[in-house]
């Protein structure tokens, strides 16, 4: 890889983002890291080899910026990088809610601007990534960005107008299933199980049923059919859920998540 590529604001997402590219064959002499706290930016050298530079510094070098700031920082962060970026910069933003006009307007005219949402499966390499291009990004910049997000899970191409939903579905989606898996592992105390049986017996489950999910091209309601006998344990427990309005309150915490996401976008705190 020639192209140098710089992650400003390197938390725990933008390490993944920094150990899988390096791992997928960018060299680390080409990937420059910017960090708030000076002793994170030395770690991250020491660790992976990347070089440590200043914001300014990583507008003026790198062929591609990927933005990790928190959504409040970004305006801060714009402001700090505007006077530096010139407009053949690719922008790959990450940040929760923020459109791509949001960043045109505040950088050099015709800024190639890409929008991503992943989350932070990017942690063991199995990232959804979802790709959104802006006014004057190609299908060479989207490409770019699917082969940097690709080093760390999968990625998808969706309409701008569809990435608040994606970020309430994908974005938060492992919270809601650690959620889950701890609501169920408490249930297995209550029915007599240890803690760690309980969690064992879960996790393998849950990753049984993903793969299935995955490899199969099955249907869900068909792959919960096979489990569900008549007059079984396995509708019994389906009954409760239906009765508890658990399908209902799921929608309902997507859409919650969604309007958040339209709430930052906005400048809501």
């Amino acid at each position: 890889m020639s192209q140098k590529v710089a992650v400003l604001g390197t938390g725990k997402i933008g390490e993944a983002l920094l150990s899988g590219m390096i791992r997928a064959g960018w060299a680390p002499s080409d990937l420059l890291v910017t960090a708030r706290r000076p002793e994170r930016a030395e770690e991250l050298r020491a660790r992976h080899g990347v070089t440590p530079v200043s914001n300014a510094e990583a507008a003026k070098t790198a062929d591609t910026l990927i933005l990790t700031v928190k959504p409040q920082d970004m305006g801060t962060l714009l402001g700090e990088l505007a006077p530096h970026v010139p407009a053949d910069r690719l922008i790959i933003s990450g940040a929760a809610g923020i459109p791509t006009s949001y960043f045109e307007e505040r950088l050099a005219p015709g800024t190639p601007v890409v929008r991503v949402m992943t989350n932070t499966p990017a942690l063991v390499d199995e990232a959804m990534s979802v790709i959104s291009g802006g006014t004057h990004a190609t299908d060479d910049h989207l490409a770019h960005a699917e082969e940097i997000f690709g080093a760390v899970g999968k990625t998808l191409r969706v309409p701008e107008s569809q990435q608040d939903a994606c970020t309430a579905l994908s974005g938060s989606g492992p919270a809601y299933f650690f959620y889950l898996v701890e609501a169920m592992t408490d249930a297995g105390i209550l029915l007599g199980l240890p803690r760690d049986k309980a969690h064992d017996l879960i996790v393998q489950s849950a990753i049984g049923a993903a793969v299935m999910l995955r490899d199969s091209g099955e249907h869900p309601v068909k792959l919960r059919e096979n489990v569900t006998s008549p007059a079984g344990t396995t509708i019994s427990a389906i009954r409760e859920l239906e009765n508890h309005g658990v399908r209902a309150a799921l929608i309902a915490a997507l859409e919650a998540a969604r309007d958040r996401s339209r709430e930052l976008a906005s400048g809501s705190n």
